[in-house]
């Protein structure tokens, strides 16, 4: 970037309080840390702001990327990782569902849900809600589809058709819902990332102002288009999966571009 459009987005960024983190090509890439992502969080507490990662990722809990990040060396609090499962959570709390769920998700994410006072069940639940179910049976998804097509209300984590792994790509929550779709007719509301009830949720627990957060990461799709979509400033890696020339057919334009995080803590 010319130095002219360094000195703009430090401006720009001056401004910014609270950071939105995304993980896999972002952060990391698999299993290895990036090497001027640990820089950038050091940068970002030595100017007293905040970061918290965002995943879509509702297979896993909180916990797990805890672990995961303090053994690649970051200093963080659970609070400090917020997923698309946290985030329905919030939508369901906010839009008074009752706790009565009929819930398709890993034990992890069921663990999520009872932990948070919600009770899983079958028995006239206030919705269906579909995550990345890694344990998925016929038997989940029949009695999803029957509640469904009987008019309880559908509720996806995220859209992701597919999650990567070192073998190549998996089915994801995305793929899950086109099942349940072809069988039923019906659409879910989906909560993660693209969609704005993932930063509504963020607001809501973290008491945010918009103005004063931004969102990081390397998918035009998902990343970008949730910041553009929310109201809050967007920030484009290239150190993931989008290249420079993808920005040509885009949709989703980022305020900033820059090659990786290490760049943008130059800035701030």
């Amino acid at each position: 970037m010319s130095d002219s459009l360094k000195s703009s987005s430090k401006e720009r960024l001056r401004q910014i309080d609270t950071f939105l983190l995304d993980l896999d090509g972002t952060f990391y890439l698999g299993d290895t840390l990036f090497p001027w992502s640990l820089g950038f969080i050091h940068r970002v507490q030595e100017l007293g702001k905040n970061f918290i990662f965002v995943t879509n990722n509702s297979s896993r809990n909180a916990a797990y990327y805890v672990t995961k990040l303090t053994k690649m060396g970051v200093q963080l609090k659970p609070e400090q990782v917020f997923t698309s499962g946290e985030a329905t959570r919030y939508y369901l709390k906010l839009n008074n569902y009752s706790s009565n769920i009929y819930l398709v998700g890993t034990p992890d994410l069921e663990d999520e849900f009872r932990q948070a006072g919600y009770n899983l069940t079958t028995d006239d639940p206030a919705a269906v809600v579909l995550g990345f179910d890694l344990t998925l049976t016929y038997a989940k998804l029949r009695q999803a589809c029957v509640l469904i097509r009987n008019g309880v209300p559908f509720i996806a984590t995220h859209p992701d058709f597919n999650c990567p792994t070192p073998e190549g790509p998996i089915p994801d929550c995305g793929s899950f819902i086109e099942a349940i779709k072809a069988s039923t007719g019906v659409s879910p509301k989906i909560i993660g990332k693209p969609y704005p009830e993932m930063v509504a949720a963020l607001c809501a627990k973290f008491n945010l102002n918009r103005e004063l957060v931004a969102m990081i990461g390397d998918r035009l799709y998902t990343d970008i288009a949730m910041g553009q979509q929310s109201g809050i400033t967007s920030i484009l890696v290239l150190s993931g999966e989008t290249q420079k020339s993808d920005l040509e057919k885009s949709l989703f334009r980022p305020d900033l571009i820059a090659a990786h995080l290490g760049e943008v803590a130059e800035w701030l």
